[in-house]
């Protein structure tokens, strides 16, 4: 099968412009099919404080009421995605920038409520993306940048993980595809210790992976991050690694980041 690459693009590198960039550059030489899917950085919420708009934050997930929505919109799908999109052409990279609403690409359905949080407009993916669509957009040499706005096939948009977004592209497109999935950010990769950048865990595996979640060495943001990971590698995607997004062209070769594998594919 042909190969392709889902990169998913988040942490404070959509903040820095120095660091996107160099991001830029190097995901616009990958010969290969690409996917981009992107994060929303610290922009939605600036813009909501000075809109006075109050944010409410639980367990790291954004509450997404109806104001909050209008501003992630305009800031994910809108500035960061078109700001992306505008750098990659400069690449000579034929970038297309969407949400999942666009061509019916990501659809969800609003969060119900956890633990007796209502978060909003929060969406889940629930059913896996069209695969047709994408594929008509990656056999007619476009990229798609992806903004983590989906829709719930009742006129409704919702705020989504992107994480979340990219196992789910992944997954669906490894039915036609050897896809690789990258999940790039602003550390190394997983780390032994959270303060120490180059503690790089080399590869993880599902037990593993427990073991270190019981040691309490992984814990907060990365597991929901591992945790699509492990979803995605057990649905068919070939290879996921996590690291650093100005090493993007080293994540793909396997000679940087952490190689999330199956238990008999490490001594770990």
């Amino acid at each position: 099968m042909e190969q392709l690459i889902v990169v998913k693009i988040g942490g404070n590198i959509i903040d820095d412009d120095k660091k996107l960039a160099s991001f830029i550059t190097s995901f616009s030489a990958i010969p290969t099919k690409k996917i981009l899917i992107h994060g929303g950085g610290k922009l939605a919420t600036k813009l909501a404080i000075e809109l006075g708009i109050e944010q409410q934050m639980i367990d790291g997930r954004r509450i997404t009421d109806a104001e909050t929505l209008k501003v992630v919109t305009m800031v994910y799908a809108g500035y960061i995605n078109k700001n992306i999109v505008a750098q990659l052409q400069a690449h000579n990279c034929n970038a297309i920038g969407l949400s999942g609403a666009d061509a019916n690409l990501i659809a969800a359905v609003k969060r119900p409520m956890k633990n007796g949080v209502d978060y909003g407009f929060v969406g889940d993916v629930v059913a896996a993306p069209s695969v047709a669509n994408w594929q008509l957009l990656l056999d007619n040499n476009f990229v798609p940048i992806i903004a983590p706005i989906t829709h719930n096939n009742e006129g409704q948009l919702l705020n989504t993980n992107a994480d979340t977004i990219a196992q789910e592209v992944a997954k669906a497109l490894s039915s036609i595809y050897d896809v690789q999935l990258i999940y790039s950010f602003e550390k190394s990769g997983v780390l032994m210790d959270a303060d120490d950048d180059d503690s790089i865990i080399k590869s993880i595996t599902p037990h593993y992976y427990q073991a270190l979640k019981e040691q309490k060495i992984i814990f907060a943001g990365m597991i929901p991050k591992l945790d699509n990971a492990f979803e995605a590698l057990n649905c068919g995607v070939k290879k996921v690694v996590i690291g650093h997004a100005e090493k993007l062209t080293q994540l793909i070769t396997g000679t940087a980041g952490t190689a999330i594998t199956h238990d008999d594919d490490s001594n770990k």
